[in-house]
């Protein structure tokens, strides 16, 4: 079917949405389990509300301007979870007017980021909420090991203006056992300093439906589940009856036999590979393979004949959905397979 949308577009099925929401809810529900989803995936205040309708307690934003451009487009978003140590004047000064509209909390994994907040909210009329980051295997950011988390948790909790609201991490992959053994110790050891660990929160897609393999942690923030992508289907993870994130794209030459050219190239698709092989998944054709990007165009190749005219559209699902929503100014909002409307990607850019 051809849509009577100018192309290259990023689609997005609200059917599927909505699917995927009750699927993740219904199995934190069975295992008492809080949901904060990341925001990032969607930028969408609309989705946000989807996400608190089914059940989510809150969101979480990775930058000081996203949770503003989230919170600003929706009255029913009131309780977020900024997942980024914040630095800088600017960004504080911001961050404590948000701290006065919201119940707001961030991370902190190193003194430097605590003595700052510190520093800035000793004046502030509300306290700031401030987990500690542990890194349980994901080796990206947050302290080492439990001690660590321990030490940085009484400096939160004897610091002006700040209060100590418990432990966060991103794992890896299949990383639970680790969670529930850095969590417990952690807990144990900040518990036994007369502090109080309200909160255990991790997240994920990926290993989503094993959250509950790890029941030290209190909520769980997955991302990309709302939309999927092909990632998640080479994980296994999804199917491609769950991705609701499409790129709509049409051919603008068939320069060979074996060969197309679509006007979706990096500036759309996103050269993220994941571990992958090319740059999506055309629906509908697993023999095309998208070998090469550029800017603005996209090569398709078949080792048969590719059998596409100029002029012909294509649904893509890209590699890494989340790229995909930053790209973009707006996405069309499919119902019953068709197109309802436009919304304006409100946090695209907010990177600071």
């Amino acid at each position: 079917m051809t849509l009577q949308i100018e192309t290259p577009a990023v689609l997005v099925d609200l059917d599927i949405v909505r699917r995927n929401i009750r699927a993740f809810q219904a199995y934190a529900d069975k295992h008492g389990l809080r949901v904060r989803p990341h925001i990032k995936t969607h930028k969408l205040p609309q989705m946000a509300e989807l996400q608190l309708e089914a059940g989510a307690i809150g969101i979480t934003c990775q930058k000081v301007t996203e949770a503003e451009a989230m919170v600003d487009g929706s009255d029913r978003i009131k309780d977020v979870l900024i997942t980024y140590n914040v630095l800088g004047a600017e960004k504080l000064a911001r961050l404590e007017r948000l701290n006065e509209r919201v119940v707001l909390s961030v991370v902190a994994d190193n003194t430097t980021i605590i003595d700052g907040l510190s520093a800035h909210f000793a004046q502030a009329s509300k306290p700031l909420a401030v987990l500690v980051e542990c890194n349980t295997g994901a080796d990206r950011c947050g302290v080492a090991t439990p001690a660590g988390a321990a030490d940085l948790a009484r400096r939160i909790a004897g610091a002006p203006g700040l209060r100590f609201g418990g432990l966060m991490t991103y794992p890896p992959v299949d990383g639970a056992a680790r969670v529930q053994s850095f969590m417990n110790e952690a807990k144990r050891l900040i518990e036994a300093d007369g502090l109080e660990v309200a909160t255990i929160t991790s997240g994920g897609t990926p290993s989503m439906m094993h959250a509950a393999d790890a029941p030290v942690a209190t909520e769980y923030r997955p991302g990309t589940y709302i939309y999927n992508d092909r990632s998640l289907v080479a994980r296994d993870v999804a199917s491609w009856e769950n991705c609701a994130l499409t790129v709509l794209a049409t051919v603008v030459s068939v320069p060979a036999m074996n060969r197309a050219v679509i006007d979706a190239g990096s500036k759309v698709l996103t050269s993220d590979l994941l571990g992958l092989t090319g740059y999506g998944h055309v629906l509908g054709r697993d023999d095309i393979r998208i070998d090469q990007l550029s800017e603005e165009h996209g090569r398709l190749v078949s080792d048969e004949a590719i059998d596409l005219v100029v002029g012909q559209q294509v649904r893509i699902v890209p590699n890494h959905a989340c790229v995909v929503t930053n790209m973009v100014d707006a996405v069309h909002i499919l119902e019953g397979g068709t197109p309802k409307e436009k919304w304006t990607v409100a946090a695209r850019g907010r990177v600071l």
